[in-house]
Order: structure tokens, then C-alpha cells, then sequence
């Protein structure tokens, strides 16, 4: 159990997914409330009854999307691709219904007027707590696993293209400029000159990029002061693509393809670099292995 707790599990997503989730949850919260009338709800008497039983479904809503919207972009490190886990997706979903009630609770002592009391409090937390994590943690799990059999078994069927960098032929002591890739910085002067073929990847940090490339065969990484889309356009190769929002990689240079629960994962130099996949990339980049 504790060992799926730690499989990498995805965070990315747009905030679409996030608003369409907090919708999701609102409509759930409203509908059960209303139908079922739990909490002494059912003895009740007051306008607008049904109205604000429905207002504990916007509530939901703008806690669950403040929730979810929020924290990610606050923490960006915290909630990356590289730590995100299994353990973490239900922790983070189970704090959302922690939230949901206690805000939920605070609304309804402002309709009633009744005083805060501990029972009320823990009966009210405990029921919505068991309610709501165990559709939570099996949506979560159930999530994992469809995603890992999908990415490990197409991960399995992909082609990989590793080759060997060109070299000078014999009587030339180095290339020719024609033959050479060359980086150029924001600032226009610093630069990086390289054989294209002894690329890897290209990795995107803040305002700086990580250019790691094979010099004399050892990986070598560089920073230029650049965006990676600037550098990307600099690179006119259908075999260097972009497979994530941080890293540019050459195909050429994949050795193996590998798939989690995340996505797929691209080795190279002897698995020494594991280059992630994003999923927006995920079909344009079999394509493209496909391809070569």
C-alpha cells in the first residue's frame, strides 16, 4: 500500500480540467444536500429554503476551485511532475473535502444563527469526510493504474532511433560551419556552437536554458540566458522536438521509451537522462518517432 503511495502520479493540467472538476463537485454537493437534507437540514424552516441549500453547492464550487487553482501556481516546485505521487493526489483531494466542510459548516451557522459546538463540528466533518475520500482515493487509484497499463504498453510498441554522432572524415581537422549547430542568447552574443548530432535535450529553468550536449563523447550542459522557445527556433531539425512546456529533446538520441502513470519517458546516454513527456505532446511525438 505505502509502495503505490509513492508511484509518480500527474499533476499537469489546464485550468479548464481544474474549473470543470470544481463545477463537478458543487453540482454533486447541491444535488446531495437538497435530495437528502442531512445535518438537520430536514427541519428547516425558512424562505429560499431550496436557494440555500443550493448555495452549499457554490460554496463547494469556489472552495474546490480556489483549492485547485491556487496552491499549484503559489508552489509551483511542490507540485511538479518530478514529486508528484499517488499519496499526494489523495492527500491534496482530501484536504479539498476538509475545506469543503468546514466552509460548508461556517455557512450554515451564518443561516441558522445557531451557535458553533464541537459535536455538530465533528459529526458534520466526519460523515462528509467518509462520504466523499472513498470515491476519492478509488477515482485516484483506478486513475493510476488505467494510465499506467496504457503508457507501459504503448511505451513498449514505440521505435527507437539511437545513432551515432557524425565525425570529421579522415584528413579534416574539424567541421566545416555548415555542418554546425549554433545557440545564440538573448543577448545576441553569447552563444554555443555544437555538431547537431551530439544534441540531447535542451531544458528550460526560469530565464535560462540547460543546453546538454556530447563533447569528446561526455555530456556536457551549458546555460544560455534564453527562452526555449527562442533556441527551439533556432534548431531547423524535424528529429529535435519539443516534448514538454520545459525541455526540447533529440529523437535521434532516444535510446529507449518508457511509461508511468505520468506519461512517457525518454532515455538517453544509457539511461543517464530521463526526459519527461507531456501529455499534450504525447501524439505529435509518437508521430514523430514513428516517423524516423
Amino acid at each position: 500500500m505505502f509502495r503505490l503511495l509513492r508511484q509518480p502520479y500527474p499533476i499537469e493540467e489546464p485550468a479548464g480540467v481544474a474549473l470543470r472538476r470544481a463545477v463537478l463537485i458543487g453540482v454533486f454537493v447541491g444535488s446531495f444536500l437538497l435530495v437528502f437534507q442531512p445535518f438537520g437540514i430536514t427541519d428547516w424552516v425558512t424562505p429560499y429554503k431550496t436557494l440555500k441549500i443550493l448555495g452549499y453547492g457554490v460554496v463547494s464550487f469556489v472552495v474546490t476551485a480556489i483549492h485547485f487553482l491556487l496552491w499549484p501556481r503559489l508552489f509551483p516546485a511542490a507540485f511538479s511532475d518530478r514529486v508528484w505521487t499517488v499519496g499526494k493526489a489523495i492527500l491534496l483531494i482530501g484536504t479539498n473535502i476538509l475545506l469543503v466542510t468546514i466552509v460548508n459548516r461556517l455557512y450554515l451557522i451564518a443561516l441558522t444563527g445557531d451557535k458553533p459546538n464541537v459535536s455538530g463540528w465533528l459529526n458534520m466533518l466526519a460523515i462528509t469526510f467518509l462520504i466523499g475520500i472513498f470515491p476519492a482515493v478509488g477515482a485516484v487509484v483506478a486513475g493510476y493504474v488505467v494510465r499506467l497499463r496504457r503508457y507501459v504498453r504503448q511505451a513498449a510498441e514505440l521505435p527507437v532511433h539511437a545513432s551515432t554522432p557524425a565525425v570529421a572524415e579522415p584528413g579534416h581537422a574539424e567541421l566545416t560551419g555548415a555542418m554546425l549547430l549554433t545557440l545564440v542568447a538573448d543577448n545576441e552574443k553569447d552563444t554555443i556552437t555544437l555538431q547537431p548530432d551530439e544534441l540531447l535535450y535542451i531544458e528550460s529553468s526560469d530565464n535560462y536554458c540547460t543546453v546538454v550536449y556530447l563533447k569528446k563523447g561526455q555530456p556536457v550542459k551549458p546555460l544560455l540566458r534564453s527562452s526555449l522557445s527562442r533556441l527551439e527556433g533556432q534548431i531547423a531539425r524535424a528529429d529535435v522536438v519539443r516534448c514538454h512546456r520545459s525541455f526540447v529533446v533529440n529523437l535521434d538520441r532516444v535510446e529507449k521509451v518508457t511509461g508511468n502513470a505520468q506519461g512517457y519517458k525518454l532515455h538517453l546516454s544509457d539511461g543517464m537522462f530521463q526526459i519527461p513527456v507531456a501529455r499534450k505532446y504525447n501524439d505529435s511525438l509518437v508521430a514523430q518517432l514513428k516517423a524516423l
